[in-house]
């Protein structure tokens, strides 16, 4: 079904995103991501907002063990598709390990004939919850 292509396409632009990540390969990065990107990201802490330069600097300071993302969910829209996405990795930053399970919601906008990650809201997934 034509409809559903957007949200296969999501899938694949998730993966890449995770192996540009998890390979530190800006260039990619950069193809991936809207200059106007920006990540939300609420935790008990309270929340914190980056832009792409930040969200960059703090991925050079960053060493990835592990990173899966499974899109659960997908809405697609002519030049807009949002899907959610649960993700777990386990990564060490500025010398604290790092082991969650997120929640994200992504905002792809087309820009021209391809996709770029606009937005992205992350939030922690408590131990025990199930997501569909």
């Amino acid at each position: 079904m034509a409809a559903d292509l957007p949200c296969l396409d999501v899938r694949d632009l998730e993966r890449e995103w995770r192996d540009a990540l998890i390979a530190k390969d800006e260039a990619a990065l950069r193809r991936l991501i809207h200059p106007q990107f920006k990540l939300v990201g609420i935790r008990s802490t309270g929340s914190v907002a980056v832009n792409l330069a930040q969200w960059i600097e703090a991925l050079k300071r960053m060493d990835i063990a592990s990173l899966e993302v499974r899109v659960t969910e997908c809405v697609a829209l002519e030049n807009v598709i949002v899907a959610t996405v649960d993700a777990q990795w386990k990564v060490r930053y500025l010398g604290q390990l790092i082991d969650e399970r997120v929640l994200l919601t992504d905002v792809w906008v087309r820009e021209g004939d391809s996709w770029q990650v606009v937005r992205r809201h992350s939030s922690p997934v408590p131990p025990g919850v199930q997501i569909a």
